[in-house]
């Protein structure tokens, strides 16, 4: 290890300390690189972040680290730079930053994270509930399975954003959803306010779609926009930290979208459904991307309000 790292291990500057209590060296670091450097390669890699250096010592020495509130976390990566199960999402950003179309999910337990990794991040559907003397009464256990299995099951849908003369004055975007051919909850639509561009049409219609079904119905969303995906999923992150700032210091572009979209997810989460992205080539001849952007190039023809 470098002098430096060393000394960044022993300081005591950092907002957050991760503690390294199995990896080539244990010990408490400050900066998720030099944690890295020492859980990279080692099997059986055990390791946490705090919020304090005491806590981070405790976790090092085996203690149960007091108030602590965080629950496990194993972040299951099945296509990014390096797949497999992670407990640190620091970590899982670098497994997915520029991949196109990453596929990765927090879970309870180990076990549920390698089996999303083993099956190419395929969401698992839940198994129907066993009988009991008590919790099955008033209702079949047949029907009960048929409620389980109708929300666990994954709901595919297509999303894509058009716009006639983007980044041009002028501009006329369009939203295009879709479920399947002759579905009602498919969306045609003008993309509303401005600036019109392909950007924004791409961020509202995955609001479009996330609001279109139940909040508790797992679904994937397949769009072939990658700045839609990493909005949704990851940049935001940073976003929120530095009060909608960039890196740079400027605002946020489409903070709205953005903000909407995080608001339904969260929502999705907390009734337990799973909002699953995938990323896909445009133009490509997937037949739902292809009825997706036909919606959408619909959209923008539509007549404008006055």
């Amino acid at each position: 290890m470098s002098t430096a790292s060393k000394k960044r291990k022993l300081g005591d500057g950092a907002t957050k300390f991760y503690g390294v209590r199995a990896g080539k060296t244990p010990g408490v670091y400050t900066t998720w690189a030099d944690c890295q450097e020492n859980i990279t390669g080692f099997k059986g890699a055990q390791y946490k972040s705090f919020p304090s250096k005491k806590e981070a010592e405790d976790f090092v020495a085996g203690k149960v680290v007091a108030g602590s509130k965080s629950e496990d976390k194993f972040y299951g990566v099945a296509v990014g730079h390096k797949t497999g199960v992670y407990e640190e999402w620091t970590e899982v950003q670098v497994q997915i930053k520029d991949v196109k179309g990453p596929k990765y999910k927090k879970f309870a337990t180990r076990a549920e994270a390698e089996e999303f990794v083993k099956s190419g991040g395929k969401v698992a559907k839940k198994a129907a509930p066993a009988k009991s003397s008590q919790e099955d009464k008033g209702e079949p256990s047949a029907k009960k399975a048929r409620k389980s299995s109708s929300k666990s099951e994954v709901l595919k849908i297509w999303t894509d954003g058009s716009s006639r003369g983007n980044g041009r004055a002028g501009a006329l975007a369009g939203v295009g959803v879709f479920f399947g051919h002759g579905d009602s909850r498919n969306v045609s639509e003008t993309l509303g306010g401005s600036p019109q561009t392909n950007q924004r049409a791409e961020l509202t219609a995955i609001q479009r779609a996330l609001e279109a079904v139940p909040a508790d119905q797992t679904v994937e969303i397949i769009t072939d926009s990658n700045y839609g995906i990493n909005c949704s999923t990851v940049w935001y992150q940073n976003w929120q930290r530095n009060d909608w700032r960039t890196s740079e210091g400027g605002p946020v572009l489409n903070k709205d979208l953005v903000v909407a979209i995080r608001e339904l997810i969260v929502k999705r989460d907390a009734k337990g459904a799973q909002t699953e992205f995938t990323w896909i080539k445009g133009h490509a001849n997937d037949p739902g991307n292809i009825a997706a952007d036909a919606l959408a190039v619909a959209g923008s023809r539509m007549p404008r309000s006055s």
